[in-house]
């Protein structure tokens, strides 16, 4: 392979990765946990910290429990940093993910900005997570929730959901749930 199709090949695989990514936020979202098991190698780690640290699959199998409260999940990622030795890669992904969580005093708000360090796997020519853990860099509580979907700034506009009922699911042809 000549240095520009090393370098072609590479800048295939970052987009590669960068998709993989962004979908992750997405599927979390949502809560759309079929899409969220096509992203991860099936021997896979996920390292959430206290809520959950081991198999990826057995997370995601968990999922529906530990988003039972989540009112809105909202995953943005940021500065996406990334290093490749062939079909394996590590990234350092920054992201802010707010929380929205029911709790028996009300709702709460949860801001956390913090990032994901990930290990990658290419086999079979398709790019996942082999291992992804979350690192909490600071968050932000507020207990009783400040967030207001009622103000009238937001009257006519569409809310978004986790779950099926999402309107991007009405609105979309080609972004769908599932793999």
């Amino acid at each position: 392979m000549s240095d520009k199709e090393a370098r072609l090949q590479e800048l295939l695989d970052r987009e590669e990765i960068r998709q993989l990514i962004t979908v992750y936020c997405q599927a979390s979202d949502r809560h759309d946990h079929e899409k969220l098991r096509t992203l991860y190698h099936e021997d896979a780690i996920d390292d959430h910290g206290a809520m959950f640290c081991g198999p990826a699959m057995e997370f995601i199998e968990k999922l529906p429990e530990i988003q039972a409260p989540m009112e809105i999940l909202h995953h943005n990622v940021t500065t996406i940093n990334l290093a490749f030795d062939g079909d394996y890669a590590e990234g350092e992904v920054y992201l802010l993910a707010l929380h929205r969580a029911k709790t028996p005093d009300g709702p709460m708000d949860v801001l956390v900005g913090g990032r994901y360090f990930d290990k990658y796997a290419k086999r079979d020519g398709k790019w996942k997570f082999l291992h992804r853990a979350i690192v909490a860099d600071w968050a932000n509580i507020h207990s009783p929730s400040i967030i207001d979907l009622e103000h009238p700034f937001l009257e006519g506009a569409k809310i978004g959901k986790p779950g099926p009922s999402d309107p991007s699911y009405a609105f979309f042809r080609l972004i769908k749930r599932g793999a």
